[in-house]
């Protein structure tokens, strides 16, 4: 080892960047229907070069002594004030010219937020920090369309998919929408591997409180995969994962709802 020396070897910088999802709950237009859920990206403002003022994932550069976890959640909480409960690894992202700074891999991670957590509040280098409503669908094309919205903000990006010889896919960017960096295919990446785990009812569960009923519960499952579902077919589905409790909804404006908690 003492003829050995990190100096004879290139090496990049390594980065993490943080896909934090919630689900934002929408009153309808009719009074007599239940509120829906919406799913919901948190996103900051750049404050700095570059990508100055262009929205993007929180995250940044690791620091000597600490894990890759531990830099995403510093990264999150000096950015948003956000501090997740776990974090998902969905991969590395190691593109040669992804970042105009040199050469730079960022490890991404998806995590979310439930509905107790505290509000966003940009701090550090991010000048602003929101949250954005989610819609990500394919086109007749085989092209997939990411549009993220907040208010009169609308970001707008196309990616195509691209399959290995091993079935992984990767989203290439065709146009970033405004979105800083690869930020579009990371985002991508997580909504994929969201509603891959919400098909079998994983993660579905950690964006909701201890107790829930079980239209919540399925306003989730549909916020994610952005599909409709029968209830009775549902309830079927989710009937060895939940339990009941002794408990009901309350204030709620109509006949009280059974509780339910996760087995």
């Amino acid at each position: 080892m003492k003829n050995y020396s990190t100096d004879d070897y290139p090496r990049p910088s390594v980065t993490a960047d943080i896909v934090v999802f919630k689900l934002r709950s929408k009153k309808p237009d009719n009074f007599r229907k239940d509120s829906h859920g919406v799913l919901s990206l948190l996103l900051i403002r750049r404050g700095g070069h570059p990508y100055k003022d262009c929205w993007a994932l929180p995250g940044g550069f690791l620091s000597p002594g600490e894990t890759i976890e531990d830099c995403a959640l510093r990264e999150i909480r000096e950015e948003t004030s956000v501090i997740p409960a776990s974090l998902m690894s969905i991969g590395m992202f190691s593109e040669p010219e992804r970042d105009p700074r040199g050469w730079i891999i960022s490890n991404a991670f998806v995590s979310v937020i439930g509905s107790t957590e505290e509000t966003q509040q940009s701090g550090d280098d991010a000048a602003d920090a929101q949250w954005f409503d989610v819609s990500f669908e394919q086109n007749d094309e085989g092209s997939y369309l990411l549009r993220l919205s907040h208010n009169d903000i609308v970001l707008r990006a196309e990616l195509s998919e691209e399959k290995s010889r091993f079935g992984v896919s990767a989203f290439v960017i065709r146009d970033s929408g405004g979105l800083a960096f690869d930020h579009a295919a990371i985002i991508a990446t997580a909504l994929t591997a969201l509603r891959n785990g919400a098909k079998d009812f994983e993660f579905i569960f950690d964006f909701l409180p201890e107790k829930f009923t079980l239209t919540e519960l399925q306003n989730v499952q549909e916020a994610i995969m952005n599909i409709s579902v029968l209830s009775a077919n549902f309830r079927r589905k989710v009937s060895g994962l939940v339990t009941e409790t002794d408990e009901y909804t309350e204030g709620a404006g109509h006949r009280p709802a059974k509780l339910y908690r996760r087995k």
